[in-house]
């Protein structure tokens, strides 16, 4: 089928992406824009829902000409998102009724410790498999119908819809105002808190506690089935997939078999291993999510290890400190000296995820010494994300048993050849690249395809997976213990800085 093509949309925190793959999982072409990131108040961070839906159509726009093809010549199109990001919308207007609180926002931080009560933040965990914290959209979608003056009394006449990213855009792809199908699928569903594990679908008892009207909330779909076709730039194409950016990344990393995990390396990075048809529920404070479900297959079930600063500590060193002009200078900088020199540097800056979940937290820089150059400081930015990587494995290995034996990397930081033998030396095990390395987005369209028969079962997409690059440890044991020491107690360092929600 050498003249199939589907495109997949690829929402994420600080961009949007359109990408056409062809039958082949290759790119034919891609477009990208950035959009604004809004900072009202410290730790709140926004971003203009109509914008995000603007800048969608743009880049759909941009690969459809940079490809040649029309939109008539997909075969379908599916979408990937920031997960966590949440907006209510007017059904009516189709206009938001407030910027979208984005997932790494802490303005919740006070709610969910009172949703939590004696309890605390494992008070939802059975249900959901998450803990109560700021990440997540239920939370937030109560915030926003408290904080809006009259929102709630609308929200329950049915007038405003709830949506992470991807419902937003599958309303607006399929018609919006008119006729436009107001979805999500369930790995989306399952980062709201809103919906239980073992139903797949909304749990009466959480919506009741958050008090979150039933009537805002979207369908919940599978991340594979054809939920209406486009209007507009992509007129008549069956949108047929939606998946959380993290999931669809294990998706396009042909991670099917139990026990096969992958990290993507981005504005956070996030670790997420297989566990099969059955949630795993975790003690060592990592989420338990769905992975992935096909149509009306059984659901695949993820670990997963969310860290929320990682690329973004590099955006920081570049932007906020000015010490290297462009993010790709980090590594030669780095690579210009043999060590950290000692010091570590914790990126809390929206608190702690995985493992700790301490929203309590700030960003540190520890050991530091006059011996300390900046070159030693990007050293410890890339550092810092080892060393994260490194906690979550150890805690995936805790809950589940499993020992990772290869770990499979994606997103823009996998280009850092320094950060990818530092990977590998700490967790002891190779770090593998992929040839196509847009993995979130080749996820989306492998969903997509599967949903319109584009490509026939996994054994096919697996079989499109190649090696692009492998790192293996090169670390002696007694060392990678040592440093690993010493990341743990600068960790602890930056506990219990921010107290009642005041800094």
């Amino acid at each position: 089928m050498p003249d199939t093509f589907v495109a997949a949309i690829d929402q994420g925190t600080t961009s949007s992406r359109c990408i056409i793959f062809d039958h082949a999982g290759a790119i034919v072409a891609a477009d990208q824009r950035e959009h604004r990131q809004i900072f009202p108040q410290p730790g709140w961070v926004e971003h203009d829902a109509t914008e995000i839906w603007s800048k969608v159509r743009a880049v759909v726009a941009g690969a459809l000409a940079a490809a040649g093809l029309r939109a008539d010549q997909l075969s379908a199109v599916g979408i990937t998102n920031q997960r966590e990001t949440t907006l209510l919308w007017d059904r009516s207007t189709g206009k938001p009724v407030h910027n979208a609180i984005v997932w790494q926002d802490t303005r919740t931080s006070a709610l969910c410790r009172e949703l939590g009560g004696s309890d605390g933040q494992d008070r939802f965990r059975d249900a959901t498999g998450l803990p109560l914290a700021s990440y997540f959209s239920g939370p937030k979608a109560a915030w926003l119908l408290d904080h809006v003056p009259g929102l709630r009394t609308r929200a329950e006449r049915g007038e405003i819809a709830f949506g992470t990213i991807d419902s937003w855009l599958i309303w607006n792809l399929t018609g919006g105002v008119d006729g436009g199908v107001h979805v999500t699928d369930v790995t989306n569903a399952s980062r709201t808190m809103l919906m239980n594990l073992e139903t797949l679908q909304w749990d009466p008892a959480i919506l009741s506690a958050m008090n979150v009207p039933e009537a805002v909330l979207p369908e919940i779909r599978s991340s594979a089935e054809v939920y209406g076709r486009a209007t507009g730039v992509l007129e008549g194409v069956p949108v047929a997939a939606a998946l959380g950016d993290q999931q669809s990344a294990v998706f396009g990393q042909a991670c099917y078999d139990t026990g096969t995990a992958k990290n993507t390396y981005g504005t956070g990075s996030f670790l997420l291993l297989n566990t099969g048809t059955r949630p795993v529920p975790s003690k060592n404070g990592l989420i338990t999510t769905v992975g992935y479900r096909i149509g009306g297959e059984a659901p695949v079930y993820c670990l997963e290890g969310s860290i929320a600063i990682t690329g973004a500590l590099v955006q920081w060193f570049r932007d906020q400190l000015g010490i290297i002009r462009t993010a790709d200078e980090i590594e030669p900088l780095a690579a210009s000296v043999e060590d950290n020199g000692g010091a570590y540097i914790v990126p809390a800056f929206s608190g702690l995820f995985a493992p700790y979940w301490r929203s309590d937290a700030r960003g540190v820089v520890t050991g530091l010494t006059r011996y300390v150059t900046k070159a030693h400081l990007a050293r410890a930015v890339l550092e810092a994300t080892s060393w994260q990587t490194r906690e979550v494995v150890d805690a995936m290995h805790q809950d589940s048993g499993v020992r990772i034996t290869t770990l499979k990397v994606d997103g823009g930081m996998t280009v850092n050849g320094l950060l990818m033998q530092h990977q590998a030396d700490v967790l002891g095990v190779p770090v593998v690249r992929p040839r196509i390395s847009e993995t979130t987005c080749l996820g989306a369209a492998y969903a997509a395809g599967l949903a319109t028969g584009v490509w026939q079962d996994l054994d096919e997409l697996k079989a499109h997976w190649r090696k692009d690059a492998e790192w293996t440890p090169a670390m002696a044991e007694a060392d990678r213990e040592r440093e690993y020491g010493r990341w743990r107690r600068a960790v602890e360092r930056s506990f219990g800085w921010e107290q009642d929600g005041v800094d």
